[in-house]
């Protein structure tokens, strides 16, 4: 599968993978998260765990488990170090630490490298004492305007880790261990990236009763208030009064995410009676997902917090112009009028799409600089070349000589 990518990124860089693989061979790796289907870690985890197999990097992947109240606790933590404001009592930390015991007792933490994603697993630390492997956090969280005591709260744990991850410089924050800077990434060969036929993409406007007479704006994220949905159907109306438009508002809904379908709900009610606005449901549909980013004149990502936003970059690798806040890794993706329209107010978000609407060419030269933009920066073979580094530099050289 590997060889597939060769005609995208080049020769070379399939080459360097497989030479900076071998010297992994004789390492475990085990990457564990909270949830297997849903938002971009799972995401990511479900395109690059096989690669690295068939790079000859033994790779596992497990999930913790956890009821309904620990996810609603897991939550509030998510939106506190997000900058959100969030009351989490003593009664739901105690939720988060003992659920955190009971995985650590159900998963055996035993791979050279131990990779923990996010907060959710994060008390899994507690094994490292016992063992002798390497340990990384990998937080995909913006923590820039974290509340404090919450990142205090975590911070015993963070500090016993071998080294985190942010995936922009300002996410860092100062802790006594190394940290490194990756950016998520795309898989241009997954059923969400690939390109697709012209048939593909009507029988999905079909299937979801959307006729293509007019401009399409779009926005595709799971149903959460961070993405600040109400805020694009806003953004939509403004549009409307110059441009005859219509929008899309698509996603899916994360097992680890309780509130998610209280947004659906929420923005099915401001939506109601308008019939240009198409809320859709597409729960871990990515042809369709593929489908409708085709289809679409304007991709939108309006979030008020954002750990990195891949549907930006989604968009981009489809030549898609997107307008987009400027928060989170999102300006990471975009140069501001280069690869698309940044944006920090709903006024500016509507101008921004009515611009675009209005003249094509310009949208249309925003969209070829952010698709190579991508591929040089945002492709998921970077990402595997910067985990393996990352890898190899969590032992000795006399270690990687003699693995």
């Amino acid at each position: 599968m590997l060889d597939r990518y060769e005609s995208i990124v080049g020769k070379g860089v399939i080459d360097e993978l497989r030479l900076l693989s071998d010297r992994l061979r004789n390492r475990s790796v085990q990457h564990i998260n909270s949830t297997a289907v849903g938002g971009g870690v799972a995401e990511i985890l479900n395109r690059m765990v096989p690669l690295l197999k068939e790079l000859g990097v033994n790779t596992r992947w497990d999930v913790i488990k956890g009821g309904e109240q620990f996810f609603e606790v897991t939550k509030k933590i998510h939106n506190a170090l997000h900058g959100m404001r969030e009351a989490i009592t003593p009664e739901m930390w105690d939720i988060f630490w003992k659920t955190g015991e009971d995985n650590a007792r159900e998963i055996e933490c035993s791979a050279d490298i131990m990779f923990i994603h996010d907060p959710q697993p994060i008390a899994l630390i507690n094994q490292k004492a016992a063992r002798q492997n390497r340990w990384i956090w990998r937080c995909h969280i913006d923590i820039s305007n974290a509340q404090t005591r919450v990142l205090d709260a975590l911070r015993s744990c963070i500090i016993r880790y071998d080294a985190a991850i942010f995936s922009a410089p300002s996410f860092a924050k100062e802790f006594p261990i190394r940290q490194f800077l990756i950016s998520p990434s795309i898989d241009p060969l997954s059923d969400k990236n690939r390109e697709l036929p012209q048939e593909v993409i009507d029988e999905t406007l079909l299937h979801y009763d959307i006729k293509n007479d007019k401009p399409m704006i779009t926005q595709i994220s799971r149903f959460d208030y961070l993405k600040d949905p109400i805020g694009v159907i806003e953004v939509y109306r403004k549009v409307k009064r110059y441009v005859d438009c219509q929008l899309a508002l698509a996603g899916g809904v994360a097992a680890d995410d309780p509130e998610s379908a209280e947004v659906l709900q929420t923005v099915k009610r401001s939506a109601e009676g308008d019939q240009d606005i198409h809320i859709l449901l597409m729960p871990h549909n990515d042809i369709h997902v593929n489908a409708l980013q085709r289809a679409s004149t304007v991709i939108i990502q309006k979030s008020v917090r954002e750990g990195f936003g891949l549907t930006v970059s989604e968009a981009l690798w489809k030549g898609k112009p997107v307008v987009a806040s400027a928060v989170g890794g999102i300006p990471l993706q975009i140069r501001h009028k280069y690869h698309g329209l940044l944006c920090h107010s709903i006024d500016g978000a509507a101008l921004a799409v009515k611009q675009l609407l209005q003249n094509p060419e310009y949208a249309k030269r925003l969209g070829a600089n952010g698709r190579e933009h991508v591929r040089q920066n945002f492709l998921l073979t970077r990402h595997l070349r910067e985990y393996l580094l990352l890898f190899l530099s969590l032992y000795s050289m006399e270690d990687i000589i003699y693995l």
